[in-house]
């Protein structure tokens, strides 16, 4: 099954010593075919917000809300159960400053039941 992993980060904190590069696990994850898909994003400042409503529509600078952690990254993880992306997740190195999402794609064959 397929799993999005948010990589977020807080613009203001403070990073955790350590090395932050995740190459060593993106090698390691992609061999085993634990991660199917990833990249970094570019700063949340060159972001847009896309709305449609009755009313019309808008366009504005920045991310989607005000909150503290930003996306900074994603990664589209193949593992056999929630349980095991979290495994995969706590080895990123992201996971010791910044946030780490990990959510299953909706799985749309329940739709037919």
């Amino acid at each position: 099954m397929k799993y999005l992993m948010l990589v977020l980060t807080e613009p203001i904190a403070d990073p955790i010593e350590g090395d932050d590069d995740p190459t060593a696990w993106v090698e390691e994850h992609d061999a085993t075919g634990a991660r199917f898909f990833g990249d970094r994003l570019a700063p949340a400042s060159q972001a847009r917000t896309v709305r449609v409503r009755r009313d019309g529509t808008s366009v504005t600078d920045g991310p989607f809300a005000e909150t503290h952690e930003h996306i900074a990254g994603l990664d589209i993880l193949e593992c056999g159960s929630l349980d095991e992306a979290v495994q995969v997740a706590l080895g990123h190195p992201m996971a010791r400053g910044g946030v780490l999402e990990v959510r299953p794609f909706y799985d749309w064959s329940e739709e037919d039941a």
